[in-house]
């Protein structure tokens, strides 16, 4: 079996955490949007959703077929495709419950975060096994923003030396994360 990776950049990987955060002690949930690509998935916007469970939102969370319907088109009409989904844990690990695995579907990603005592804790990735038995853990990528100076090198790295001391071109080496 082949590891998945999931990629999210750290602002949309913030959002999850902050609609964790803003619907606690209930589960929040959403859509991820993206690209389903060779290497990784890679999570380009999110659709944050209502938590349509009335009966016990703080440990269930419910989408629609409306909901569905409208994450299907929002992604098509961004040019994207619906990947996945995510949810909040309120004072619960960041692990898939019996319930998830019972309600989920496979081939997407699920990402789930743990909100203890009203604060992010912990984020994970899933993806529901074919046979729907189990899940299979997903590793995300957080993708950091790389702030750019005029001339497009990144910030605290100093500009490219046209030639070192000795007269030799210098060779600088670009760590982009």
């Amino acid at each position: 079996m082949s590891r998945h990776w999931l990629r999210i950049r750290e602002e949309l990987a913030g959002r999850i955490a902050a609609h964790g955060v803003e619907t606690y002690p209930h589960e929040c949930c959403g859509a991820l949007l993206g690209r389903d690509q060779e290497d990784a998935r890679e999570v380009v916007e999110l659709l944050p959703l209502a938590n349509q469970r009335n009966d016990s939102p703080r440990n269930r969370f419910e989408v629609t077929p409306e909901d569905v319907r409208l994450a299907e088109r929002t992604a098509r009409d961004a040019g994207l495709e619906l990947i996945g989904w995510y949810h909040s844990h309120p004072d619960a690990p960041a692990r898939p419950s019996e319930f998830d695995r019972e309600h989920a579907w496979p081939w997407y990603s699920y990402i789930i975060a743990s909100i203890r005592n009203g604060q992010p804790s912990d984020m994970t990735s899933w993806r529901l096994q074919d046979d729907r038995k189990a899940y299979d853990s997903e590793w995300i990528e957080i993708v950091a923003p790389v702030a750019l100076r005029p001339g497009g090198r990144p910030r605290n790295h100093p500009a490219p030396q046209a030639a070192g001391a000795n007269g030799e071109q210098e060779r600088n080496e670009w760590l982009l994360r």
